[in-house]
């Protein structure tokens, strides 16, 4: 389904100041910097002197650069059939930090003024699940209609800090801890000033602020210098990037406190080693083992009488706008193609459509949302549909630790410019024979928990969910920095602007760089 948007669809006459074209020119210009080749011949020297800088802090002189490039690897998703969940804190312990109300409880408690349209109180209720869904009994079968919410999109924040204040790894002792959880609701603290006339950069800045010089005044954060702390921030890492003072969002991930804490997000900057993307909140939220095999037999069995759907509306301000040319395909190709427009308020009220429509076809067209990525990706997965990409960014590069390795074995990539020129969609997926669409159906089954946040307060019995996968792949990650005993030195006083860029290519090999030369303007 998709969310309860933050923004209504009918918009007043009286437009903010700071529209949705103008949060977009801002994504587009923070990152043109780092598409541009010229910037990747000047971070390559960059990076050479950092090289040459950090030689003398590494633990071990001899450490060579394939080595630096297996630590800061993303771990691949096991498959969750073949990988049950470790019940023994083999990763680790979590210690959660208390931080003031005003970081989290505060504001949910003022949730009716952290949207200047409407209340945000129904979304966020219900600890950021939201209302339980009605109407689908006619759709799914009737044992399983409790599992689904009308969640929003930008729940993020409260579903993690629910669930973390239950987790099976939890530790009270911060002394024993392996990393530390800051339950701060950056998401809901910027979103209140994002649609504001009167906002200020200060305003949008102010609690991230205030967040990190508490954090940095515990004893524990001077143990790593932030290495081993995480944060979950419900909203896209744009919204956190600001430069300007005019510009959309806040700079909290661009203060300096926050260079070393890892941050899950539901879309990450590719080009930062610690931001993780991790799921958008779909609709589908299992208390148990037996409603998510229960779920994905369903979908396994599901008769499908579609070929392939889009739900979406136009972007009516972009030139050439992508979604309008999938739409006028998918009507040219009526008796192929399954339309849901979500022009309006159609697909923002909990209506069913969207996730009949997901279970009656093979596949779903994925474009970008209004960045990157969109919720509407797992919410197709989910209904055991298979995901059709045009942007590599819009999922391979963003959620690692919860897809397949491989991505053509659960989706199809079609080149978008192919598209504008003329490619058929119908005639790509015509081709694909029914045994393999079943083998790429399967893979998208077998991965569905972990997308799904389950609805249970320690956790789904022998089943890894996107939480569990989330948290285990930042204890591991502090774990081998610890036992390598590697870290970025303390850039307090460091202002490096090729930073992110010279992170991603630690990481990369050459065969990698020479991919994304090829593919630097998706």
């Amino acid at each position: 389904m998709l969310p309860i948007s933050d923004k209504p669809s009918s918009e007043p006459t009286a437009k903010p100041k700071t529209p949705v074209l103008d949060r977009k020119n801002s994504f587009n210009t923070l990152l043109k910097p780092y598409l541009s080749r010229s910037w990747l011949f000047i971070s390559i020297f960059l990076l050479q002197i950092l090289l040459l800088f950090m030689a003398r802090s590494l633990p071990n002189s001899s450490t060579s650069i394939s080595t630096q490039h297996q630590h800061f690897a993303s771990p691949i998703a096991p498959s969750p059939s073949s990988s049950p969940i470790k019940t023994h804190c083999t990763f680790g312990k979590v210690f959660i930090y208390d931080l003031p109300p005003m970081f989290n409880y505060e504001l949910v408690q003022n949730c009716d003024d952290l949207n200047p349209w409407t209340s945000r109180c129904e979304a966020l209720s219900n600890h950021g699940y939201g209302r339980r869904a009605t109407g689908l009994s006619e759709i799914i079968p009737e044992n399983l209609t409790n599992a689904w919410y009308w969640t929003d999109q930008f729940a993020l924040e409260l579903i993690f800090h629910n669930r973390m204040k239950n987790y099976r790894c939890r530790t009270l002792e911060p002394e024993s801890a392996t990393a530390f959880y800051i339950p701060f609701y950056a998401g809901l603290a910027v979103g209140k000033y994002l649609w504001s006339d009167n906002s200020t950069g200060k305003d949008r800045d102010r609690h991230c602020e205030m967040m990190l010089k508490w954090v940095q005044n515990q004893p524990y954060w001077n143990r790593s210098n932030g290495w081993d702390h995480f944060i979950s921030m419900g909203r896209i890492t744009w919204d956190f990037r600001r430069s300007k003072d005019r510009d959309w969002g806040s700079r909290c991930i661009y203060l300096p406190g926050m260079r070393n804490i890892t941050r899950l997000l539901i879309e990450r900057n590719s080009w930062d080693y610690f931001d993780i993307g991790v799921p958008y909140p779909s609709g589908f939220h299992p208390s148990s083992s037996s409603d998510v095999k229960q779920w994905q037999h369903f979908v396994r069995t599901r008769h499908r009488k579609t070929l392939y759907c889009f739900a979406g509306a136009t972007r009516g301000f972009i030139k050439n706008d992508f979604r309008g040319l999938l739409l006028s395909q998918c009507f040219s190709e009526s008796d192929s193609c399954r339309v849901v427009d979500c022009g309006g308020s159609k697909c923002s009220n909990g209506t069913s459509a969207i996730l009949e429509t997901f279970l009656d076809s093979d596949f779903c067209l994925q474009p970008r949302g209004d960045s990157f990525t969109r919720r509407s990706i797992f919410d197709c997965m989910v209904a055991g549909s298979i995901p059709v990409f045009f942007w590599n960014r819009t999922a391979y590069y963003q959620y690692e630790w919860f897809l397949p390795g491989e991505p053509g074995s659960y989706s199809v990539y079609i080149d978008r410019n192919d598209v504008k020129n003329g490619k058929s969609i119908k005639g790509v997926l015509k081709k694909i024979s029914r045994e393999e669409v079943r083998k790429m159906r399967e893979k998208v089954i077998d991965y569905l928990p972990n997308i799904v946040y389950g609805k249970t307060s320690e956790g789904l019995e022998g089943i890894r969910d996107a939480f569990d996968v989330a948290v285990e792949g930042v204890l591991s990650r502090v774990k081998e920095q610890e036992e390598t005993g590697y870290k970025w030195r303390n850039w307090k006083n460091v202002e490096l602007a090729g930073l992110p860029i010279i992170i991603l290519m630690l990481r990369m090999k050459k065969s990698e760089v020479l991919f994304l030369e090829r593919t630097e303007k998706q």
